[in-house]
């Protein structure tokens, strides 16, 4: 009866605990701290604490539980664990009275570690040493930390710690500096795979290559994720664990099907791409896992437009990496920036609502269609073209303006001036009509990601409401000291930033933004226009005195009405 009993457990195990790493040669991917501590323990300089920081499932606990079996080790003179003197089995099967694990989640008072205290202090009773495992021990409290302080500054000689932690930066400077600190890193992608495809044929089963990359790649770094996954892979009931079971557990989309939606943005058909999520949406498919994997996906192109070595990518199939290398050339590198930018934004949005699928179809409409055009510059005036321009239209203005004054003079006498207004009227007609000088340096600024920067900054300062209507934005250009925005047929948008408030507010960041004061134009259509209109309107309300008028007073003895 015990016998079966024993062997149902040992059938039910989990994985992960079986494949538990026993020795320093079967720790994965954490080589900088396993041989540390082999020195360390050959040559007789093991500290009295450390502390394991890093990711979780990374071999922390393992390692310390490896540590506590090496020095207590008794077998013969060697490589140590032996794993088969009484205190290696003791520790292997969780029955060493020496090893104290403590869970510093659910044991974070400063009463446990005064019980703590109070025991240390008693010499071991099988072993050389007693060994103190803390996991998580960022969550003790601050009394309990100001409690350790001491005990772990100066530990009885029988006594070693080992602290682990996911989150390093929590634990007080005063307990770090009495530790000897190891970061163990996120697994690659490689060792973990090559790991799992050990189990797999030592349990007797058969997987894909692919299946294992998949599985790895889900893990993120995290071997005790990854094995826990394949424990589930085997109990599908199959004899061989392919990719596309693996994609069916994880929620995923098949690479193909990614690739092809990148296929559409790199042809900026926007009805490809929406026709990729409608059917990803049918069949039920898990939005944000595939949008985690369009990301991933984009990242990996980024890597590729950016440095063009395919051997940065080693953990894809090399079909993938061919097809990525054609999508290269016909997408550009800012779209898939911005693309990468946008999705990233949308990510966190993808928790339900009425429609669900709307934060992703609007990241990918934006990837597309949601760069901003430079203002074209071809037929730019000349500066001095434009000021003699708006001198003259102001001159003109002066005139119509002062022309009741001159009523004494002869009908001759009256029509000529008019003639002479009328070509000046028209020349400050023409100097209204005219393009502005363009500052190009300022509409770079205000293009791709510093576009994204300003529209951050306008998020942080003044909400979403805001940024979303400056999404809408068409077309930028900017001048001296004036700014245009261009919102295409978007009234709501216009009419959202034109407002008084929400302007003078977005002036002000503007200002801040390019270095200098300016005023902005929100106009509707698809291109951005800075004519001299403005400039000749505000030489024409300047304040001063009428020159016909002070001819008047000088030379004519007139006197003004107020």
């Amino acid at each position: 009866m015990i016998g079966a009993i024993f062997a149902f457990y040992t059938m039910s195990q989990a994985l992960y605990r079986k494949w538990r790493s026993q020795t320093f040669d079967e720790v994965i991917g954490q080589e900088h701290v396993t041989q540390t501590l082999r020195n360390a323990l050959r040559d007789g300089r093991i500290a009295h604490a450390y502390l394991f920081s890093g990711p979780r499932g990374t071999g922390k606990t393992s390692t310390a539980r490896i540590l506590a079996k090496a020095l207590n080790c008794t077998g013969p003179e060697g490589e140590r664990p032996c794993n088969k003197c009484p205190t290696c089995t003791a520790i292997n099967e969780g029955r060493m009275l020496d090893l104290i694990e403590i869970d510093a989640a659910s044991n974070n008072s400063v009463d446990d570690i005064r019980d703590l205290r109070e025991k240390i202090g008693f010499r071991p009773g099988e072993g050389q040493f007693k060994i103190y495992i803390i996991d998580e021990v960022h969550m003790l409290s601050s009394s309990a930390f100001n409690a350790l302080l001491k005990t772990l500054e100066e530990p009885p000689p029988h006594a070693r710690f080992v602290l682990a932690t996911t989150e390093p930066h929590k634990i007080p400077a005063t307990v770090m500096s009495r530790c000897q600190r190891f970061d163990f890193r996120r697994i690659p992608v490689p060792e973990i795979a090559g790991h799992l495809q050990e189990i797999t044929t030592a349990e007797g089963f058969q997987a894909e290559d692919e299946a294992l990359t998949a599985i790895a790649r889900s893990a993120q770094g995290c071997m005790r994720d990854a094995i826990s996954l394949l424990d589930q892979m085997l109990s599908y009931g199959v004899e061989t664990v392919t990719l596309a079971q693996v994609q069916e557990v994880l929620g995923a989309v098949s690479s193909e099907t990614v690739a092809v939606l990148v296929d559409g943005l790199a042809e900026r058909d926007v009805a490809a791409v929406l026709r990729v999520v409608q059917q990803l949406v049918g069949q039920g498919a898990g939005l944000a896992e595939f949008t985690g994997q369009l990301i991933e996906y984009l990242r990996a192109l980024m890597l590729l437009q950016m440095t063009n070595a395919p051997d940065l990518l080693d953990d894809l199939p090399d079909e993938t990496i061919r097809r990525m290398q054609g999508q290269a050339t016909r997408i550009t590198l800012p779209m898939t920036l911005h693309a990468i930018k946008r999705l990233s934004e949308a990510l966190p949005e993808l928790k339900g609502g009425y429609q669900p699928q709307l934060p992703l179809e609007l990241a990918l409409i934006e990837s597309i269609r949601g760069e901003i055009r430079p203002a074209s510059v071809d037929s730019e005036p000349s500066a001095q073209a434009v000021a003699t321009s708006a001198k003259e239209a102001s001159a003109a203005a002066t005139a119509s303006r002062s022309a009741p004054v001159s009523r004494a003079q002869t009908p001759a006498a009256v029509d000529k001036p008019t003639e002479a207004g009328d070509a000046e009227t028209g020349k400050a007609e023409a100097s209204e009509e005219a393009d502005l000088p363009l500052d190009e340096a300022a509409i770079r600024k205000l293009s791709g990601p510093g576009w994204d920067q300003f529209q951050n900054t306008v998020r942080e300062r003044l909400g979403h409401k805001v940024q979303a209507s400056l999404r809408a934005v068409r077309d930028i250009a900017v001048s001296e000291n004036r700014v245009a925005f261009a919102f295409g047929t978007n009234q709501f948008s216009h009419d959202m930033v034109s407002a008084p408030e929400t302007m003078s507010k977005i002036v002000d960041l503007l200002s801040g933004y390019l270095g200098r004061s300016v005023r902005l134009e929100c106009q509707m259509g698809d291109t951005a226009k800075l004519t001299g209109r403005l400039a000749v309107q505000q030489a024409a309300g300047q304040e001063g005195p009428d020159p016909l008028v002070e001819y008047a007073v000088e030379n004519l003895r007139a006197s003004v009405a107020e």
